[in-house]
């Protein structure tokens, strides 16, 4: 019974590790999904600044705080995640985006 049981052991190890794999791979899947709205979001404010002055005006500060708050938000979103995928990992988190690596 030693080998079945070791057979066993085995393909329950393996299947702990498969899952870990698929849930790490929703994570990733998930960073990158919230990089691309972070992205979108700044590429939105880049865009009202550029066409506020480019027509001698400044950003209304609602659509600027609205803006701002959006990238924020996903940002923050993606150090979460980021700090999710490292533990998957069993990893150091990585630093915040603002400090030097």
């Amino acid at each position: 019974m030693g080998l079945l049981d070791k057979l066993r052991s085995e393909i329950k190890s393996a299947g702990h590790a498969a899952k870990g794999a698929l849930d790490e791979g929703k994570v990733r899947i998930e960073i990158f999904r919230v990089r691309q709205s972070a992205d979108a979001a700044a590429q939105a404010l880049g865009y009202a600044v550029h066409r506020a002055r480019r027509d001698g005006k400044e950003l209304d500060a609602e659509t600027l705080a609205r803006l701002d708050a959006t990238l924020v938000t996903h940002e923050s979103e993606a150090t979460r995640l980021d700090a999710e995928l490292a533990a998957h990992r069993g990893d150091a988190p990585p630093p915040p985006a603002d400090e030097p690596k």
